[in-house]
């Protein structure tokens, strides 16, 4: 996650972050790193929070430049509100991740962010979508993002497995973020995990000392 710099417009916008959502047998989790960079070089924080609730059972996880990507997620958290007063009832998750995708679109020439959504509804049950930088839409059970996802996909491919239980799955993305971290030099701090559920969201963070350690670290 980068704070825009003044020649922002001419480098572009690293994504300087780890993100990911992966479904599990009941529920989703999603969740990040705290890491906040200046021009992909100099750390400017390190408690930022890039999990971010638009809805009661829907979340979000922000990469690219922070002030756009709060600014999405706070215009998506009016629109879904709204949404939800008109029906009388909770938005679908593919109807937030839509309104991503609708805000990405529209200004895709003057934002630098993308999204992961992930949420539980009682059409569909747990889902994950991908809002890409242009505004692309894609729905899957898995997925990472960010500049340190490069150090995990492996990782993933390898261990995620359909249905996994809630231990294993929050288990399962405590150990990619760690490793993501520990080795993407603009990744780090705490881990932020939300567990999503149909009874409800539960907030988990791991401090940088309590995240698994491997063998070369």
């Amino acid at each position: 996650m980068e704070k825009r710099s003044a020649d922002s417009r001419v480098k572009g916008v690293s994504t300087g972050t780890t993100i990911l959502a992966a479904t599990f047998d009941g529920g989703v989790v999603i969740g990040s790193d705290s890491r906040a960079s200046i021009g992909g070089d100099f750390v400017s924080s390190k408690t930022i929070n890039k999990v971010i609730q638009v809805h009661d059972k829907i979340y979000c996880c922000m990469a690219g430049s922070l002030a756009d990507a709060q600014a999405v997620t706070k215009a998506a958290k009016f629109h879904l509100s709204f949404h939800s007063v008109q029906m009388g009832t909770p938005p679908l998750v593919i109807a937030a991740a839509s309104v991503l995708q609708e805000l990405c679109y529209k200004n895709k020439d003057e934002l630098q962010a993308g999204f992961i959504t992930a949420g539980w509804d009682r059409k569909k049950g747990p889902q994950v979508y991908v809002v890409s930088l242009g505004g692309m839409l894609i729905g899957q059970p898995v997925t990472i993002g960010g500049s340190g996802s490069t150090y995990i996909y492996g990782y993933v491919d390898a261990k995620y497995k359909p249905n996994m239980s809630r231990e294993e799955c929050l288990q399962f993305a405590t150990n990619a973020l760690a490793l993501a971290m520990g080795r993407d030099n603009v990744s780090g701090g705490v881990a932020h995990l939300v567990v999503i559920t149909e009874a409800g969201a539960e907030h988990v963070v791991v401090p940088g000392n309590k995240l698994p350690k491997f063998h070369n670290e």
